[in-house]
């Protein structure tokens, strides 16, 4: 696939699982679409999906190959999959990454943000911390 059609493709595959559309998400993947790639912003499509909380294109796109700790660095989608489900409370989108091998330690911005347990305390999401704590997220400054 040339250079054209993969930025063609990585747009189309993020644009579907922002929507949550599993089905264009499947269509995508299946005409080619790398599952880890950015569209031209730097947005990946496992962060779009995390962000939305569909936890079903989440798991298609990993288990297409996307890895689940790897950074956006769209505008305004900057960060780690597992810190944008964290941030908004998708309990069930942090499970499904989690499951996936992603690090619930994991500060995103390269290593100086804050973590997935600290996003969702400051969210006050009870339920996504205490997920995130059974997986090994160590207790925060941020009051965990």
């Amino acid at each position: 696939m040339n250079r054209r059609r993969r930025k063609k493709s990585a747009t189309r595959l993020v644009a579907a699982a922002d929507s949550g559309d599993l089905a264009a998400v499947r269509a995508a993947l299946r005409a080619g679409a790398d599952p880890g790639a950015p569209d031209a912003e730097g947005t990946t499509a496992l962060y779009a999906a995390s962000v939305q909380g569909a936890t079903d294109v989440v798991g298609a796109l990993l288990a297409a190959g996307a890895a689940p700790d790897a950074e956006s660095a769209g505008t305004g989608a900057e960060g780690t999959s597992l810190c944008a489900a964290a941030c908004w409370g998708h309990t069930g989108t942090v499970r499904a990454l989690l499951a996936h091998g992603a690090d619930p330690d994991l500060r995103e911005d390269g290593g100086t943000g804050l973590t997935p347990l600290e996003w969702a305390l400051r969210g006050q999401h009870a339920g996504t911390a205490e997920v995130l704590r059974a997986a090994g997220a160590a207790v925060t400054s941020a009051g965990g």
